[in-house]
């Protein structure tokens, strides 16, 4: 059972003496200057596999920060569907037109004579679900906008406070909530 790896090929003729007695001498040789230098000899196999490890060591550190990312977005993304969905109000599909922007282009949509006050009051905002816009309170808009502010399309609250008041010529004059564009 005891016999090494070099008994064992030369049993089985893969290796010669000639070449298991010169694999001996450098071994030898090689302990020896390890001994009188003081200093390990490092194979190049053994740095370039401590280098492979170090790299996936990264890679999978950068894999695993982008999953929890991932994780991350995915989770808010539920929230903010929960919040919509569990909050939105009715729009009421009659025939008043209310127009916001949604980035630079101006969208439409239909609302009741008392959602178009709540909304021109500030206590409704719009936000976005999947592509469609959906109404919920204004309490819910900040929550939803502390959480991605890219999904509350409007909220005139929101406006009110971005709005810089003290430089604004046209402040002396009110625009009407219920002015149609």
């Amino acid at each position: 059972m005891g016999s090494s790896l070099q008994d064992q090929l030369l049993k089985i003729g893969l290796v010669d003496k000639k070449q298991v007695k010169k694999a001996n001498v450098e071994k030898r040789i090689e302990n020896k200057q390890q001994r009188n230098s003081k200093t390990k000899i490092v194979d190049g196999a053994i740095l370039k596999a401590r280098n492979e490890r170090a790299k996936k060591a990264d890679r999978d550190r950068e894999l695993n920060r982008l999953q929890e990312e991932r994780a991350k977005r995915k989770s808010i993304a539920a929230q903010i569907k929960q919040l919509i969905e569990l909050n939105r109000q009715p729009k009421d599909d009659d025939d008043i037109p209310y127009s916001f922007f949604d980035g630079k282009k101006i969208r439409k949509i239909y609302v009741s004579k008392t959602t178009q006050d709540q909304l021109g009051a500030g206590k409704l905002a719009i936000v976005r679900l999947a592509g469609r816009y959906e109404l919920v309170p204004t309490d819910i808009a900040e929550k939803i906008s502390a959480r991605d502010e890219r999904r509350v399309i409007f909220c005139k609250k929101f406006q009110l406070d971005e709005a810089s008041t003290k430089d604004d010529p046209y402040a002396d004059f009110k625009v009407p909530d219920d002015l149609i564009w």
